[in-house]
């Protein structure tokens, strides 16, 4: 059975972050706003229903889904995109897989302990990971 990931996490450190927005061709001077974003998670995790809400002072995204569903996301205020969006899991782990004008594009979510840890990819490419912190 997966884990609840309902919780507040708070952001701790990232990796990598520009080579995956270079990844993604974000521009410059959007690589150097979210480079110095420090973002938050919220989760609420009701059965396969899921709300996950990434807070910034610069923006933030929701992102309401329910697990197993494909489904239309819109991308546009994050790269200006939208794809088919399907998210899963894989054991303990959520994972996300974005088609659309970016090739393999996606994240997973996983615990440890109390902390949650998010790593994105694109391209094919593992080249990004985010680790947060639950309050």
């Amino acid at each position: 059975m997966p884990p609840n990931l309902t919780g507040y996490y708070c952001f701790v450190s990232q990796k990598n972050m520009e080579d995956y927005l270079q990844a993604l061709n974000i521009n410059v001077a959007l690589r150097k706003i979210a480079l110095l974003l420090k973002p938050d998670k919220e989760i609420d995790h009701q059965g396969s229903h899921m709300t996950v809400k990434t807070l910034s002072t610069f923006r933030n995204y929701v992102l309401e889904f329910e697990v197993g569903v494909e489904f239309e996301e819109d991308l546009r205020m994050v790269d200006g995109r939208k794809c088919q969006t399907i998210v899963t899991w894989e054991e303990e782990q959520l994972v996300c897989v974005q088609k659309g004008e970016v090739p393999n594009r996606g994240w997973r979510h996983w615990l440890e302990g109390e902390t949650l840890y998010l790593s994105l990819w694109s391209q094919g490419n593992d080249q990004e990971s985010k680790l947060f912190i639950s309050i």
